[in-house]
């Protein structure tokens, strides 16, 4: 029986490259371990089957209070699976759904919550879910969001992408780790090492380097190529596109841009997620209070 340690994130924010690399960096192997395999070594928060399971029918006949009473029970299960750590993943933000957690603390060793600069997360929202960049901005802004079509996966409760990273950021705590989207991409051997320190792990430079291979992007790209993602919505051409950031210069135009940090602006201030040459779209009150949501 293991404790539960929540990888979390907004949608299209790094989850998916987060459980790669730890499921590199555990089994160690020479060649990458197949993204269809991540599944054998993080479980889904959202995964009907177990709810399914425990409800003793589809889960599409459940309603919001039944699922919401299943979710403890469900994450006691999931201790079940491996004896030691057992990592979830989850796109719900920290709350509740009908008084009951999201997700259940007295199982709960602790987290690693990623997060990405908004403005790079509309353009890969907005492929992810077929959606224009307008209706993809809409998307973060909307504190009613929700995913899951009650057949492979339950409702996830996502709120709006500002509400996602309030509720699990605003109050720091040690078994939480917090960590940059672009800090990873940029700094990868820096910010890895300290995902592996975190967990206490203390990995060779030589299996950590081979993680941070082995994981990359473009092995990742080139997997889905080869033989598919699992996890690639049916609406979506491709799960992994481009892994940059910064795509939001070439991309939005500045009245979008203008707009999400309208949205968005408490919690990018926190993150340094403005840009020197946006600082004006900021509004005046929180710019000089210095007040971050």
């Amino acid at each position: 029986m293991g404790a539960l340690i929540w990888l979390a994130s907004y949608p299209k924010s790094g989850n998916t490259w987060m459980r790669s690399f730890l499921h590199n960096l555990f089994r160690g192997a020479e060649e990458p371990v197949h993204i269809n395999d991540i599944a054998d070594f993080c479980l889904g928060e959202s995964s009907a089957h177990w709810y399914a399971a425990r409800a003793g029918k589809p889960v599409e006949e459940l309603n919001e209070e039944e699922l919401a009473k299943l979710r403890p029970i469900v994450h006691r299960d999931f201790t079940m699976v491996f004896p030691d750590s057992v990592f979830v993943k989850t796109h719900n933000y920290l709350g509740e759904s009908c008084g009951v957690p999201l997700h259940t603390m007295e199982v709960t060793a602790g987290g690693i919550y990623v997060l990405r600069n908004p403005l790079d997360v509309v353009i890969s929202v907005s492929h992810h879910f077929n959606q224009t960049i307008d209706e993809a901005i809409e998307h973060l802004a909307n504190d009613e969001c929700t995913a899951g079509d009650m057949q492979t996966h339950v409702v996830e409760i996502h709120r709006s992408w500002s509400t996602h990273v309030r509720s699990w950021t605003e109050h720091p705590s040690p078994q939480l780790l917090i960590v940059r989207y672009e800090d990873l991409l940029h700094k990868p051997r820096k910010y890895f090492k300290q995902v592996a320190s975190f967990l206490g792990l203390k990995p060779s430079p030589a299996r950590l380097e081979r993680a941070i291979r082995n994981s990359s992007f473009r092995a990742l790209k080139n997997m889905e190529q080869k033989s598919g993602f699992k996890e690639r919505p049916k609406e979506a051409e491709s799960f992994f596109r481009e892994g940059r950031s910064e795509q939001w210069r070439e991309v939005l135009t500045p009245a979008q841009v203008r707009r999400i940090i309208a949205d968005h602006h408490e919690q990018m201030e926190r993150f340094g997620y403005i840009p020197d040459d946006y600082r004006d779209a900021v509004p005046k009150q929180t710019e000089q209070s210095g007040v971050a949501g």
